[in-house]
This record gives C-alpha cells, sequence and structure tokens, in this order.
C-alpha cells in the first residue's frame, strides 16, 4: 500500500485538477446556441431518439438496464498486470493507485477510439444519422464511467454507484456554478445512505439536464455533422473529445473516492 504521503501527493493533483474545472470556454457556450436557436426546427425524429434515451436512462437508474458494463475484462487485466489469479472486484481496492490508474488510462484510450469511429461513421450520413448517434454516445459514455468504477473497485450493480455516475456526467456537462455544487455533493458521497424514492426520482431529473446539455453541447460542431460525408471528420472528433473528457472526470472523481478511503484506513491503523 502507498504511504500516507504519496497518498497526499496524489489528493493534492487532483484538486488542483478541480480548480482548473472553470466551466466551459467561451466559444463552447457560443457553441450550444445553435442547438438553442434551433430548437423548433429540428426534425421531429431527433426529439422523439432523446425521448427515448431519457427513458432508458431512467431505467438504468432503477435497474442498470442494458448499460450495465462486464467486469470480467477488467478483472482479467489486473490479473494480468499483479500475476495473482482469481482477482476479485474487492481486491482492487488493495492494489496501488498507480496501477488502477494504468488500466483507467487503457481503457478510456480504447474507448476514445471506438467513439471516433462510431463518430466517423455515423457522420457520412449527415442529420438522418445524427439521431443515431445521440443514444449511442451516451451508451458509450455510460459504458466508460463503469468500466472506471471498476477499475478503482467500486461496483457499478449498486444503485448508489449507478447515482455517481449520473453526476459526473453532470459535472462534464455543467457550467462553473454547476461544477462547484457537483463537487460539493460528491466530498462525502461515500458517507451517504442508499438513496429514497424520492431521491432517485430527483436523479432521473438530473439525467433530463445532461441529455439536453448532451444536445446543445453538439452546437456548431455536430451542425457540421449535419452535412454528409463532411460531417465524418466532425463527428469522429466530437466524440472523441467527449469520451476523453467524460474519461478524465470519471477518473479524478472515483480516483478521489479511493484516495480517501485508502487515508482512512492508514489514519485508523496509526491510531491503534
Amino acid at each position: 500500500m502507498e504511504t500516507k504521503d504519496q497518498l497526499l501527493k496524489e489528493l493534492e493533483a487532483i484538486q488542483n485538477w478541480e480548480k482548473e474545472q472553470k466551466g466551459l470556454w467561451f466559444w463552447e457556450k457560443l457553441g450550444r446556441l445553435p442547438f438553442k436557436l434551433l430548437d423548433r426546427l429540428t426534425p421531429q425524429f431527433i426529439h422523439k431518439k432523446i425521448g427515448q434515451a431519457l427513458d432508458e436512462l431512467g431505467s438504468y437508474l432503477q435497474t442498470g438496464g442494458r448499460y450495465l458494463t462486464n467486469e470480467k475484462d477488467i478483472l482479467k487485466r489486473y490479473t494480468q498486470k499483479t500475476g495473482v489469479d482469481g482477482v476479485t472486484l474487492e481486491d482492487i481496492s488493495d492494489l496501488p493507485i498507480y496501477m488502477m490508474d494504468e488500466i483507467s488510462d487503457e481503457l478510456v484510450r480504447s474507448r476514445k477510439n471506438i467513439a471516433m469511429t462510431q463518430g466517423a461513421a455515423t457522420g457520412i450520413g449527415g442529420i438522418f444519422t445524427l439521431s443515431i448517434d445521440i443514444p449511442l454516445l451516451l451508451g458509450i459514455s455510460l459504458k466508460t464511467l463503469q468500466d472506471i468504477a471498476v477499475t478503482y473497485g467500486y461496483d457499478p450493480n449498486d444503485k448508489k454507484e449507478r447515482i455517481f455516475i449520473v453526476k459526473c456526467l453532470q459535472f462534464v456537462s455543467a457550467d462553473i456554478v454547476g461544477r462547484q455544487a457537483i463537487l460539493k455533493e460528491l466530498s462525502t458521497y461515500s458517507d451517504r445512505e442508499v438513496e429514497t424514492k424520492g431521491e432517485t426520482l430527483s436523479q432521473i431529473q438530473g439525467w433530463r439536464e445532461v441529455i439536453m446539455t448532451y444536445r446543445d453541447n453538439f452546437g456548431w460542431k455536430k451542425l457540421f455533422q449535419m452535412i454528409p460525408i463532411a460531417g465524418i471528420i466532425f463527428g469522429s472528433f466530437m466524440n472523441k473529445s467527449m469520451i476523453r473528457d467524460i474519461g478524465e472526470t470519471g477518473k479524478m472523481l472515483y480516483k478521489k473516492r479511493r484516495i480517501k478511503e485508502k487515508l482512512e484506513v492508514l489514519t485508523s491503523v496509526s491510531e491503534t
């Protein structure tokens, strides 16, 4: 296990990252405007796809739905790195942070390539394939965050972790005020009780905010994707950037939780 000083150094790096999250750049804020201004002109089938995504993600919060990830591949990666057979999810929490970081980075790189290929493929048809791209990208985003959860020793089958993943997605798409609020909420997340039904309903509203912001964030870049063929380049770039940001956020927020829990263990051991 790492020393207390090593963990505190890693925690300081994450806290510096949090301070750098100053919301959207000016051009990104402008990038939201096209969809806001053209909302009424957006084809109905895109609105319908967004509605379907809301229903599916609401189901994800409750049961995991079809988005739940398969942790076997990640456990296999740990077996290869540690040389120990039969590594379990519970074993991961005792492994070094650097090992968790390495596997997390590998997974995010893989998902970025998948998202890039998907963005290029759906960019071929312009606006007619944009409705396919939105739910597919959301699915990749969810699975990426779930993989990161497993990488740091957390179980995405747990409803509490699915709500944490909602918060990660909200963080990526929020402005500076929203990000500060989410960071404050997550600072004591490990101490929270299992969510009540009423709190779960409020999280589904959070999904609505995430999905609508996803659509708005496509902005001018996704408008270019509406142009057949030219959309290949922009769709590929946009999807890769989206998964990069989601991967970074998931890594930092889950890593912070794991470091704080390790520090608590070291503190309790030193006091006994």
